[in-house]
This record gives C-alpha cells, sequence and structure tokens, in this order.
C-alpha cells in the first residue's frame, strides 16, 4: 500500500500594520522564522491597513496604535464594520489603561507590548487566529484585578469617542497632528466647509473648545504620541 502523502497545513497570514520600516521588517523576520506564518502584506499608516485588509483578507492584522493619518484604533473599527470576521492584534509600545481600554472597545482580538518577546508574538497571532483573546501577561494581570471581564472581546465602545463618526475621528487625529484645515481636506479628499463642520461636530461631542484641547484629548485616548505635537499650549 503506498502511503498518501498529508496535504500541507495552511499557513497563518499577517497583514503587519506600522509606520516604522524598521520595525515592520523586525516582525516580519520574526514570523518568516517559524513554518506556520505568511507576512501577504505591509501597511505604514492606518489607511493602507483597511484597504491592504479588504484586498487581502489577512488571518491575524498586527496592528500599530500610533500611526500617521489614521490610528490603529479607527483602523480597527473600519476594518472590522466592513468583515467582523478579521482578527486584530494591537500592538503598543505602551500599557496604559486608556489604551488597552480603547483597544478592547474597538473589537480587537488582544492586546501586545512590543516589548514582548519573539516567541509571545508568535504565540498571540496563533492564539487569535484560533478565535481567542491574548492580552500581554502584564496587561493581563492588571485587567484582571480591576475587571475580571477585560479578558473577553466585547467589540462595544462605551468613551465619548464612540459619539464621533469615522469621518469625525479622521478629522481629530489630522488635527491633533497639527494639520490645518486645507491639508485636511486634500487629504480625506473632501471640501474645507465639511472639514469645519467635522471640526465643529467633534468639539461640541467632545465638550473640547480649542486645538490645544483636541490635542491633549487624542494624546490621553491613545489616538496619537505626545511626540506627534511637540509643544501643546
Amino acid at each position: 500500500m503506498i502511503p498518501t502523502a498529508r496535504p500541507p497545513t495552511a499557513r497563518i497570514t499577517v497583514l503587519i500594520a506600522e509606520d516604522h520600516a524598521v520595525v515592520r521588517e523586525g516582525f516580519r523576520r520574526i514570523l518568516e522564522l517559524e513554518g506556520d506564518f505568511q507576512v501577504v502584506g505591509e501597511a505604514q499608516n492606518g489607511r493602507q491597513a483597511v484597504e491592504l485588509a479588504v484586498s487581502l483578507l489577512p488571518g491575524v492584522i498586527l496592528m500599530d496604535i500610533a500611526m500617521p493619518m489614521l490610528n490603529g484604533l479607527e483602523a480597527t473599527r473600519q476594518i472590522l464594520r466592513t468583515d467582523p470576521s478579521r482578527r486584530i492584534l494591537i500592538l503598543s509600545a505602551h500599557s496604559d489603561d486608556a489604551y488597552v481600554r480603547n483597544a478592547s472597545e474597538s473589537g480587537a482580538a488582544g492586546f501586545l507590548l512590543k516589548q514582548t518577546s519573539a516567541s509571545d508574538v508568535c504565540r498571540a497571532i496563533r492564539e487569535v487566529h484560533q478565535g481567542r483573546t491574548h492580552f500581554s501577561p502584564s496587561i493581563s494581570r492588571r485587567q484582571e484585578r480591576l475587571d475580571p471581564r477585560m479578558g473577553r472581546r466585547t467589540g462595544s465602545t462605551t468613551g465619548k469617542s464612540a459619539q464621533l463618526t469615522s469621518r469625525e475621528m479622521e478629522t481629530l487625529q489630522l488635527i491633533a497632528e497639527g494639520r490645518a484645515n486645507k491639508e485636511i481636506a486634500s487629504d480625506l479628499g473632501i471640501g474645507i466647509k465639511t472639514v469645519e463642520k467635522h471640526r465643529e461636530h467633534l468639539m461640541r461631542k467632545l465638550d473640547l473648545h480649542d486645538t490645544a484641547g483636541i490635542t491633549r484629548y487624542a494624546i490621553s485616548e491613545g489616538i496619537i504620541e505626545n511626540s506627534v505635537q511637540v509643544t501643546i499650549v
């Protein structure tokens, strides 16, 4: 009897969304050393991540939070709104409660600190691909003390940011990054009057009164990093 060859195990396809090329390369090298991963694409900002998630349909998306033009949290929301089956693992250098809470509320399947080991990165990807959640151990322990329900993926959004539309969130980030209305209009492909309307709406919804307030809010919520704006008055 001739033995039947076993079909090769399908590899987990991964999209890496990270604005720093050297970090993307590092994650790619880690995954390529394993036999069960295939990096199918790389995105350097949130908008590219959304586009590639739709076109490539990766099994898991490694999504950095702090990316220009569209942050990882809003990119996550937009991807899951289009395709709730996508599995997204948030990456961050910060473990602040606001970052973790917002990641969970965006619908992400997990939260991984960039300082984690290569083996933990691979384990996290496998776990979220199998339908489970994964939080870096230090975050998981802290959150379990604060809220035993933290380990579950809720997909709900309860903070003030939930009141904003996707366009308002994009406008908020671009304002916080220091873009003028004309630049924002060009980036989003909309008119300046529309930008002004989005700005007015988001400020009212968030009870903010000036650009400095918008920037502080964006930093506190993990929408941008503190380094994006050098001076906040």
